[in-house]
């Protein structure tokens, strides 16, 4: 096969790359062009100017930030902020130019306003349509690569479902190489193609007949791996290294450096970066401040049941592990006669004679959980989140409970995961605590503003109200 290469994407990356840079361009123009168009029926001098300014300076940003390397096998989330970020940080960079200039009374605003929201949209939006288009190509044969992995290892095999689930990413799945003996490989691999030696695999880059290749092996074979790549840098293939980390259940894991060391957190957050800290943040005290205004009556007349009910305080204060596992005090609406708060807790069953007349129906009803939105407001807790347990519960489950502390990686919630899935209530059970909790580390690796939204709509139509709830 010498050096010949199906496809057209490795011979022409850089005409594809101008492809983009070029539409960038067109669509900044004319986005503004139709703007001002509508608006003046023409298209002065001065944004013409601002036009050419605002495109070099996001072609330059672009560039920092990788815009035009391939997409292939990244997402198309990754894509799409990308996109935005290059623009966000253009828009700050003219704006700052204009301010310092004091030119900014020479555009329409309704004109600059309208350009600057329309344009990241229509640049998305082209990503997206163009991506599809790619795909569709890869799927009919055309702008593929060759691709093999060494090693038959769970990770590797994981990664060739992966690559045979998705054609649309065009890479064709050569074959598996490994030194071991076949045998070894035993029924469990789940894969029954042929496997070739690594001696093959090499010889295969060397002469140019591979694009990719997938270093699978697990990272005790340190010394075999070092000695693959050795050789694999004698050859022009794009070389991967797929670590097994996913041995080790990461929660939300994330590259990071200390100092000039590369580092993955293994159980991390997803709120350590500004953007998302800031989000979740806004969210919360947008949100707890129209609910508490809206149910000010409705949480009057709670406290005049409960007060009425029973002789005793309003609220029941009860000490709950928060963010870290640091201690937060949470507030409710006392349901029952007594307050415990100790090392011992005993969880609520049904018919619990502990429980008041009127503490059954606000449990039942959560209307007894109302009190913790001013959690919210004054920042322990979050409107979404991991149930908060109490600090007893917590050290008693802490022990049989697999990775029953990474819940305490984000804030408390009033809502949750596991809460809209039918997880409230008592937890009776060693396997009603685990699917709880399972629900809680589900919701910190796949958290995003659009998933909290949807909790929350769920909530206000199925969660307040639980059988289960005693």
């Amino acid at each position: 096969m010498g050096n010949e290469r199906n496809g057209f994407v490795r011979s022409h990356e850089f005409e594809l790359a101008l492809v983009y840079r070029i539409t960038d361009l067109v669509i900044i123009f004319a986005t503004l062009a139709s703007l001002a168009w509508w608006r003046n029926g023409q298209v002065d001098g001065d944004f013409r100017l601002l036009a050419i300014g605002l495109g070099m300076v996001f072609l330059v940003i672009a560039e920092s930030f990788t815009l035009y390397r391939s997409w292939r096998i990244a997402s198309v989330k990754e894509q799409a902020q990308t996109t935005l970020s290059v623009w966000l940080i253009t828009v700050a960079i003219i704006l700052a130019i204009n301010y310092f200039l004091k030119v900014s009374d020479n555009y329409s605003r309704l004109v600059f306003g309208g350009w600057l929201l329309v344009t990241p949209i229509a640049l998305i939006v082209w990503r997206m349509v163009f991506r599809e288009v790619l795909a569709l190509l890869r799927k009919t044969g055309y702008n593929t690569r060759k691709t093999l992995i060494i090693g038959v290892s769970e990770t590797g095999l994981r990664l060739h479902q992966e690559l045979i689930s998705n054609p649309d990413l065009g890479l064709h799945f050569i074959g598996f190489f490994d030194d071991r003996d076949s045998a070894r490989l035993g029924d469990d691999s789940h894969y029954f193609g042929p496997v070739g030696s690594v001696a093959k695999a090499l010889e295969l880059a060397k002469n140019g007949e591979v694009d990719h290749v997938y270093v699978a092996l697990p990272m005790h074979a340190k010394d075999r791996i070092t000695g693959y790549l050795k050789q694999l840098s004698d050859t022009t293939c794009t070389t991967f290294i797929v670590p097994d980390f996913f041995t080790y259940n990461l929660i939300h894991s994330r590259w990071s450096s200390l100092g000039n060391i590369q580092t993955v957190s293994v159980f991390d957050s997803p709120f350590r970066g500004v953007f998302s800290v800031t989000v979740k943040r806004i969210q919360d005290v947008v949100l707890a401040s129209i609910i508490i205004t809206l149910i000010s009556p409705l949480m009057l007349a709670v406290a005049i049941g409960v007060k009425l009910g029973s002789a005793g305080p309003i609220l029941f204060k009860q000490d709950r592990y928060g963010l870290d596992g640091k201690r937060i005090r949470v507030w409710k609406f006392r349901s029952m006669k007594v307050m415990e708060n100790g090392g011992t807790v005993t969880q609520a069953t049904q018919n619990d004679p502990r429980v008041t007349p009127f503490g059954a129906f606000i449990r039942r009803t959560s209307l007894d959980e109302l009190p913790q939105f001013f959690n919210v407001l004054f920042g322990s807790m979050s409107i979404v989140g991991p149930r908060p347990h109490a600090v007893a519960h917590n050290e008693e489950y802490r022990q049989v409970v697999d990775r029953y502390m990474l819940r305490h990686k984000v804030k408390p919630g009033i809502t949750g995961w596991a809460q809209i899935n039918g997880c409230r209530g008592e937890t009776d059970t060693l396997d009603k605590m685990e699917r709880r909790i399972a629900y809680d580390l589900e919701y910190i690796q796949l958290w995003s503003l659009w998933m909290d939204i949807k909790i929350v709509y769920k909530t206000i139509f199925k969660g307040f109200r639980s059988d289960q709830a005693y």
